[in-house]
């Protein structure tokens, strides 16, 4: 029993550091990414266009749901407690701090996370990554960098026009029930808008998107001689970014709250 728990306990220490040294070999990579300008290029707009421009139906459907769904609860609820001036900070703290990062993590995850973890699983069964060796380009640099890159550069774009979706969708339903005008919710809204909300909607947008990225590139390599490995591993890859996000969310929201209330 002891063995047992030994060995596993040994498994995960070694992948906990290959994963690690795979993080920063991307990483290295990176920052030689803008200044070598290789044929890679074509590849993170290629990415950037799947990831981003291709989810925003999803997005903006989502978006606009949300925004109804928050705005209705709350002006209906909110008043029988004397507070509806409350609807607003409601609004910038669950859609711009909360539900954005997260709904757009979990949708890049379902469409992108997949797809990169096939498509990379797919390219080591057929020995593409070799053929690339063998002709002298870095797979890591060519085909990571980019996925990296891109996943990371959409999920921040895609959260920030969720939000945009979601408080706009929020204003018209404002206006249908309270005949209210656009600059009175605008300036309301601004008044509950914190620099604080807007910065932690960033820093988590893209502390998602490179968890994505990374979980779907480390587990498509574990890839080794079979087809049949890669359903596995993009199963694995889908639940480790769950996972993974919404521990970086709890850590984030934490953080943000022993600062602003510490």
């Amino acid at each position: 029993m002891l063995k047992t728990i030994g060995h596993w306990f040994t498994v995960k220490i070694k992948n906990f550091f290959y994963a690690m040294g795979f993080f920063f070999q991307i990483l290295k990579e990176t920052l030689f990414f803008i200044k070598r300008k290789q044929v890679a290029f074509g590849v993170l707009v290629l990415q950037i266009y799947f990831t981003g421009v291709k989810a925003l139906s999803i997005i903006t459907f989502i978006a606009l749901a949300m925004g109804v769904i928050i705005i209705i609860q709350g002006i209906t609820l909110l008043p029988q407690f004397g507070q509806g001036s409350l609807i607003y900070i409601i609004l910038t703290t669950i859609i711009t701090r909360e539900l954005g990062p997260i709904l757009t993590a979990f949708i890049v995850i379902a469409r992108s996370g997949t797809a990169i973890a096939t498509e990379l699983g797919h390219m080591v069964v057929t020995h593409q990554m070799e053929a690339y060796i063998s002709v002298g380009i870095n797979p890591v640099s060519y085909l990571l960098v980019p996925r990296f890159l891109g996943v990371t550069i959409s999920i921040v774009i895609l959260t920030i026009y969720f939000n945009i979706v979601g408080l706009c969708a929020s204003f018209f339903i404002t206006r249908l029930i309270k005949n209210m005008q656009f600059m009175e919710y605008f300036q309301n809204l601004l008044a509950a808008l914190k620099l604080s909300d807007i910065v932690v909607c960033l820093v988590k947008s893209f502390v998602f998107g490179v968890i994505i990225s990374i979980v779907a590139t480390y587990n498509a390599f574990k890839v080794k001689v079979s087809s049949t490995e890669i359903p596995q591993v993009v199963i694995k890859a889908v639940g480790q970014g769950f996972v993974l996000c919404i521990i970086a969310n709890v850590i984030i929201t934490l953080v943000y709250y022993i600062l602003t209330k510490g």
